[in-house]
């Protein structure tokens, strides 16, 4: 006799965000953020060759890292640890906010932009650590079939990208019909899903431009692509920390808030003095 079937991993939550020109915020730290931590914030960006207005200007974090991943179009970007350049489609862009950074990023080109941005929050070990900003060409992303490792681990295969252990940060893109499983690491019973373009199937539909959450098990997660699809997946061990909010930042207490909060304001005197900051 056959074993039975495995039950899907249930949906728990599920979002379409809410849009602002080229930007669709599908998480931030009040809402799914809270269920998804580490995973605290999410935009799904989609930018229109020549539009106005479509860059994000000089601002600033603590607390907490961001990680930018295009598939489509190019982004020039520039950040107060001294770094500047062109992040081309399918590079990755890790920016450790730590004690405090300012960085900047905008659209180049005449090509569409499509992608996301993440924010996870950092442990308590590294939230008031130097900022440290790392840039990944496209072709040190490592890929294993569909799949391209943006953070942690995926199989035998590491990103280089300098991230806390315990997460890992997933784009798949399938054809249309193609299957694949995802079996999280130990320990890993944070995860999630969000749709660029395409469909999927995983138990239920996901549509493009929709953020899934499931069920926090370590269960195997099943997906079809009903269409052609690129989306993104992430999976964590949960982090075991309040989230204490301020308008550019996430720390774990409001004495690291602080402390992040005066590097913030240095920083910010010194990009003035030179210039790049009115």
């Amino acid at each position: 006799m056959s074993a039975p079937a495995t039950a899907p991993r249930a949906i728990t939550h599920r979002t379409r965000g809410t849009t602002h020109g080229p930007i669709t915020r599908l998480m931030s730290p009040g809402d799914l953020g809270q269920v998804l931590k580490p995973f605290i914030f999410l935009d799904l960006v989609h930018f229109q060759p020549g539009a106005a207005q479509q860059g994000f200007g000089m601002h600033p974090h603590s607390g907490i890292a961001t990680v930018t991943f295009l598939s489509e179009g190019d982004v020039r970007y520039e950040d107060s640890t001294g770094q500047a350049g062109l992040l081309p489609a399918g590079g990755v862009e890790w920016m450790r906010a730590g004690n405090g950074v300012w960085h900047t990023g905008a659209p180049v080109g005449d090509t569409a932009g499509r992608g996301f941005q993440l924010w996870v929050a950092l442990p308590a070990a590294l939230e008031n650590a130097p900022a440290h900003s790392q840039y990944l060409a496209p072709e040190l992303v490592p890929q294993v079939g569909p799949v391209r490792v943006l953070l942690g681990e995926y199989g035998a295969v590491h990103s280089p990208v300098a991230a806390p252990e315990g997460m890992t940060y997933l784009a798949v893109q399938l054809a249309q019909g193609e299957r694949w499983t995802y079996t999280p690491p130990p320990g890993h019973t944070v995860a999630w899903a969000a749709v660029a373009t395409g469909a999927l199937t995983a138990g239920e539909p996901i549509a493009a431009g929709e953020l899934v959450a499931f069920e926090p098990t370590h269960q195997s997660i099943d997906f079809v692509a009903t269409q052609a699809t690129r989306f993104v997946l992430g999976s964590a061990v949960p982090h075991p920390h309040e989230l204490v909010m301020g308008t550019y930042s996430v720390h774990t207490s409001q004495a690291a808030l602080r402390q992040g909060t005066t590097e913030i304001r240095r920083i910010a005197g010194q990009l003035r003095q030179a210039g790049r900051l009115g």
